[in-house]
């Protein structure tokens, strides 16, 4: 592209959106041009923000006339490099947070129709002023916006109960590579009329449209939560429960989440007013919470959790007896990230291995992680309801952060070739994003890389959606 072609595309944006809908100088534009750890800071020529789907349209036909890549942004929240302009030259971002407004709440049909930009936690909100519940949560849910959370297919706290983000989606609208819009936002429960496209975007990372509108799925609010902090000796009895547990009262469960007392340590030291139920320290702990709508919930739970107390499979247990007590056990579990950010360095992995395998992969990567660096210190925590962990490892102490990150291609690979050889996934739930992409294509099957490729271009011809990410399309 040459100089005088940029110039003439950039003008021709600024037409579409204004001045205000736009960003072009670099110190502005800095916010929208690095990832959420500070650790990776890409660069654009442009941010765009664009407040109706038909500018969206006109933008990206520009680019495309003119072979701008197209860097599609959320709330920015993501931990892959997927959302930000990294390695890619005269991209633009077009940022969806001025496109927030919903639309719609059908309360009679249980479904809402949203803009993209509109906030994970603005959709709850809206879903229990009329008395229904929109189930994801996840730890970013005040900043992370809906079209981000379709476009990683995001997971959280209640997958074992209403599955992940592309479960509760009914239809999209997406506008294409070559700027044209396909309306697929509709409210049907059944549609069996050609293929499910909308599927194609869920998950996508932006790389094969920008998904402007979607009608999400509702469902019926509780009108009773319980919520408890339970504790063991080993990770085995964490699982072994959870079975149990899982038999009993799997039709009022709706979340087990597992964490490490050095987790507890990082957040009970960095976030304000944060604090372990718990005088005593215990090696693992299991956020467990329940919901239903009957008169006997909390009955239930007590007499399961006596049974599994008396195998003396569980150590002791904190219920939450009132909201703030609830909300002190949750702070626990979803401040971890942010806790670890504030402690230093960390190295992540987002994995998922078959449930029976989660025991022997915390064993494994722990030793293999140990033969690596010694000292070094793993913080094992996530979502065990659905064999998704977040394995994440802090330096040994004393260890500088250059010399730490030095050894991380190694840790990475130690850890996900033990996925691997569990039958598992390196990407649950943040996605593939440019991190992972080279690993990826060694991870799945050439046929798999090659039908990845194949919708890349067929939907993309000219790599300009968000390239670089999830797969070289080259």
């Amino acid at each position: 592209m040459t100089k005088m072609n940029l110039e003439t595309a950039l003008g021709q944006i600024k037409e579409i959106v204004g001045n205000k809908g736009c960003l072009t100088d670099r110190s502005d534009m800095t916010p929208y041009m690095a990832e959420w750890r500070g650790r990776h800071v890409g660069q654009a020529r442009m941010v765009i923000f664009p407040t109706t789907t038909g500018q969206v349209a006109a933008v990206v036909r520009i680019c495309a006339e003119h072979g701008m890549p197209i860097i599609p942004q959320g709330g920015n929240t993501g931990l892959v490099i997927g959302g930000i302009p990294l390695d890619v030259e005269n991209a633009v971002v077009i940022s969806l947070k001025k496109m927030n407004k919903i639309l719609e709440v059908n309360e009679q049909e249980n479904n809402m129709v949203v803009e993209a930009g509109v906030p994970l936690q603005t959709v709850q909100e809206a879903a229990d002023g009329v008395d229904r519940i929109f189930p994801l949560s996840i730890a970013s849910e005040g900043s992370a916006v809906i079209g981000g959370n379709i476009s990683t297919n995001a997971g959280g706290v209640r997958v074992m109960r209403y599955g992940m983000m592309r479960d509760h989606v009914l239809g999209l609208e997406v506008v294409l590579p070559d700027g044209s819009i396909w309306d697929g936002a509709r409210a049907l429960l059944k549609d069996n009329m050609g293929y499910d496209l909308k599927q194609l975007f869920i998950g996508a990372e932006g790389t094969l449209g920008i998904i402007t509108k979607a009608v999400l799925k509702l469902f019926p609010k509780p009108t009773e939560r319980e919520t408890l902090l339970l504790t063991f000796e080993n990770f085995e009895n964490v699982m072994i429960v959870y079975g149990k547990l899982q038999q009993s009262l799997g039709d009022v469960m709706v979340s087990y989440e597992v964490l490490p007392q050095f987790a507890i340590d990082l957040v009970t030291r960095h976030i304000p007013g944060a604090r372990s139920p718990f005088k005593t320290k215990y090696p693992f702990y299991a956020v467990i919470e329940a919901w239903g709508n009957s008169s006997h919930l909390k009955e239930r739970i007590e007499q399961e959790l006596a049974i599994v107390l008396d195998d003396n499979l569980m150590l002791d247990a904190a219920p939450a007896s009132s909201e703030a007590q609830r909300k002190e056990i949750w702070v626990l579990r979803e401040t971890i990230a942010e806790a670890q950010k504030i402690e230093g360095p960390s190295v992540k992995h987002d994995i998922c291995v078959p449930l029976s395998a989660l025991p022997e992969f915390v064993v494994r990567a722990n030793q293999e992680i140990e033969k690596i660096m010694p000292g070094i210190r793993p913080i094992v925590f996530g979502h065990a309801a659905d064999g998704n962990l977040h394995y994440d490892l802090s330096p040994p102490i004393g260890m500088n952060e250059a010399e730490f990150y030095s050894r991380s291609e190694d840790l990475h690979r130690a850890v996900h070739d033990i996925v691997s050889d569990l039958g598992g996934s390196i990407a649950a739930e943040h996605g593939i994003g440019r991190m992972k992409r080279d690993e990826l294509a060694l991870r799945r099957s050439p046929v798999e890389i090659n039908l990845m490729k194949t919708i890349k271009h067929a939907l993309d011809p000219k790599g300009l959606m968000n390239p670089g990410v999830i797969i070289d399309s080259k």
